[in-house]
């Protein structure tokens, strides 16, 4: 069943699919599930695991009664939950199907998220969340070479976009790197 936009989350999975899973709520964009994180040193760190029907995947923690953690991502709810080894939440967040602790990467909540991330989304954020450009060439009307637009800053990226604009570019117009 693939993602279709303003579709409700409670059709993104079967009955069959969620049948099981403890906790289970589902609203009109949302499927909701307990799911937890065990860390050798502090026991199960409890919350609730929201599937939205845009892929988004969101943790409200319940590990104590008093915590205020609300709306985190499962890595950052793997971090909260004092997990040693914490950069593989797929694995190490799960929910309970059956009575039995499932990690995530092997039940269905992740299905969408999956394909949410193989997009992109065009966001053009790097592996560590910063936004990241490809450099362009331009080539030169006068000499004909290829110059090389840095696009790292917004300083750069407006040097190329005004470079673009010109119809007769030269290389000695502006900046490049060599």
């Amino acid at each position: 069943m693939a993602y279709a936009p303003g579709k409700d989350a409670a059709f993104l999975f079967t009955d069959e699919e969620l049948s099981e899973m403890s906790g289970l709520k589902r609203g009109r964009d949302v499927v909701e599930v307990t799911c937890g994180c065990t860390s050798h040193r502090y026991g199960d760190a409890v919350g609730r695991l929201r599937v939205f029907a845009s892929g988004d995947l969101e943790i409200s923690c319940e590990c104590t009664p008093g915590c205020q953690e609300d709306k985190l991502t499962p890595a950052a709810f793997e971090r909260h939950s004092g997990r040693e080894t914490a950069r593989k939440w797929k694995s190490n967040v799960w929910v309970i199907v059956k009575g039995e602790k499932v990690p995530l990467s092997k039940t269905v909540l992740l299905k969408y998220y999956n394909q949410m991330s193989k997009t992109g989304n065009s966001s053009h954020k790097g592996p560590n969340g910063r936004p990241c450009h490809r450099d362009e060439f331009i080539r030169c009307t006068r000499c004909n070479k290829e110059r090389r637009f840095r696009l790292r800053t917004k300083e750069e990226c407006r040097i190329y976009h005004d470079t673009v604009a010109a119809l007769d570019w030269k290389c000695l117009d502006s900046k490049f790197d060599k």
